[in-house]
């Protein structure tokens, strides 16, 4: 990185990621240049993310253009990004997360009627809500937040991380936010992750100084969940992590794809990789997930 010019941030095109870009540059309180990337998850919108491939696809491009030099450094959107880091990058910052969890938008849960019909494109909320309500009927639901939002008179209800309604400063009229005893929200939902080149000491310093310790302690311990399923895994898994004292208290969510068989734990400890893997494992050693994995592959 040059002292001549500004630090380059790879980013997807939307209006959230550029606003979440933009976010970052006003934390760091420096200029920023943007260094727009289109992902194949951006463009292949009529394709379920789960049938891509999962949580990578928003994240490989971008990631790409640090690697190759284009950019210093990334802005992820914390639920997109695998729970494996490549050895050659390191995220230098979680800077202090916004609300983790899901909002239902054009009915509160409460007030959906038998049958309803709800949109949403993530097998996760998908399977959680079936499993409360298997009388619900789904529809498959992509696209950007506008897209999605024009898109919801169609349905009685459909399904968005309360974060970026809360970023976007969008009024969407009827909006519930779900608590994670209803839906347990995606690993790492609400936060924003920095990755830079792991030898580039120059923008990992920069980047360090709007790391907050606090939320860095909460997705540590969910991204542990998601990396001892498997790193990226296509069958719904949640996990919602919390602070309380010096402990770190986890819930973690397993389903089958149709909703069908849920597992949950939740546990608490001072670790939070030790405490991630804990509550993994209790599910796949001890609740049959091992099983509702081998079932989805």
């Amino acid at each position: 990185m040059s002292e001549s010019r500004p630090l380059r941030a790879a980013t997807r095109g939307s209006a959230l990621a550029l606003w979440q870009t933009r976010h970052v540059a006003d934390l760091l309180g420096i200029a920023i240049e943007e260094v727009i990337v289109s992902t194949v998850g951006d463009r292949r919108t009529d394709v379920p993310i789960h049938s891509m491939g999962g949580k990578g696809v928003f994240v490989k491009e971008v990631q790409a253009a640090v690697l190759d030099g284009r950019a210093d450094f990334a802005v992820h959107s914390g639920k997109d990004l695998p729970a494996l880091t490549p050895d050659e990058l390191y995220v230098a910052a979680i800077p202090e997360r916004a609300d983790a969890r899901d909002a239902l938008v054009g009915s509160t849960w409460d007030s959906l009627a038998p049958g309803a019909r709800v949109a949403t494109g993530s097998v996760r909320r998908r399977a959680q809500m079936a499993w409360h309500r298997p009388d619900l009927n789904f529809s498959e639901l992509r696209g950007n937040i506008q897209t999605r939002l024009e898109k919801a008179a169609g349905f009685d209800a459909i399904v968005m991380a309360a974060a970026a309604l809360e970023r976007m400063e969008i009024d969407a009229g009827v909006v519930d936010v779900l608590d994670p005893s209803i839906m347990v929200p995606q690993v790492a939902q609400g936060a924003l992750m920095l990755e830079c080149r792991a030898d580039d000491d120059a923008a990992i310093t920069a980047l360090s100084a709007i790391d907050h310790a606090p939320t860095r302690r909460v997705v540590d311990a969910e991204r542990a969940f998601l990396s001892e399923l498997g790193g990226d895994c296509d069958l719904p898994a949640g996990a919602h992590a919390v602070l309380n004292g010096d402990e770190v208290e986890l819930v973690g969510m397993l389903s089958s794809l149709d909703g069908r068989v849920l597992i949950r734990e939740r546990r608490a400890g001072a670790e939070p990789d030790a405490l991630g893997r804990a509550v993994a494992r209790f599910l796949l050693d001890e609740c049959g997930g091992t099983d509702l994995l081998a079932d989805t592959r």
